[in-house]
């Protein structure tokens, strides 16, 4: 049985199965060698849900804002704009994830240990996540438990290289969003540009999000 890095034991090797933390970032990272692998700060501030040391405004392993206030139990807790704010627009953004076979045979040219394991799915049908409320999770569903991402890419079928929390859509005041990377283990890319750990940027209908070894992410504005 594998020990977390939070010294829980745990019956899985690559997340932890009461925490939820990864365990190792070596064997798919390792895959995808031009991506970055996050750092967790040795000491500093801890998510109060899972106990995780604090490396930007999203917990890396449940999601918990550190921006906004905690509900019970340290649960984060999604508030409506007080007066004078401006409001949520209606649903009208969409993100459509999908399939991106040039991507994934750049990341296989790129080499690694794992890239000829690793095989484009045969078959992956488009899916489309509404863009609603002030902050958006891409990821994957966490079995042990924790905040399921708003665009959960779970599958099937499974990219092996999405995090369960890759990345979060963050609406802005005057209505459109921004992306951050809140430190992934194998980096977010929009429109081909690697994203800077916790830096956010601007997307816009159009954009094309890449995340994990094939999976691509399309922004798209709803005409009312």
């Amino acid at each position: 049985m594998a020990t977390c890095p939070n010294g829980h034991p745990s019956g899985a090797d690559d997340y932890c199965d009461v925490c939820g933390t990864q365990m190792s970032v070596g064997r798919v990272a390792a895959s995808l060698p031009t991506q970055v692998a996050a750092a967790q700060p040795a000491g500093g501030e801890l998510c109060p849900v899972c106990q995780a040391p604090r490396a930007g405004q999203f917990c890396e392993v449940c999601g918990h804002d550190f921006n906004g206030p905690a509900g019970a139990q340290g649960q984060p807790v999604l508030t409506s704009p007080g007066p004078g704010a401006p409001a949520s627009p209606p649903t009208r953004w969409e993100a459509i994830a999908g399939a991106d076979r040039a991507y994934f045979n750049e990341i296989i040219a790129e080499g690694g240990p794992d890239a000829a394991a690793m095989a484009f799915p045969p078959y992956c049908p488009e899916r489309s996540f509404a863009m609603a409320g002030q902050h958006v999770r891409i990821g994957r569903h966490r079995s042990s438990g924790g905040n399921d991402p708003e665009i959960d890419l779970s599958g099937p079928p499974q990219d092996p290289g999405v995090s369960h929390l890759h990345a979060v859509l963050l609406l802005r005041d005057d209505g459109g969003w921004d992306l951050v990377d809140p430190g992934s283990a194998n980096g977010t890319r929009v429109n081909g540009k690697l994203l800077k750990l916790n830096v956010p940027v601007p997307v816009k209908p159009g954009d094309r999000i890449h995340v994990g070894a094939w999976t691509v992410i399309t922004i798209r504005e709803n005409t009312p």
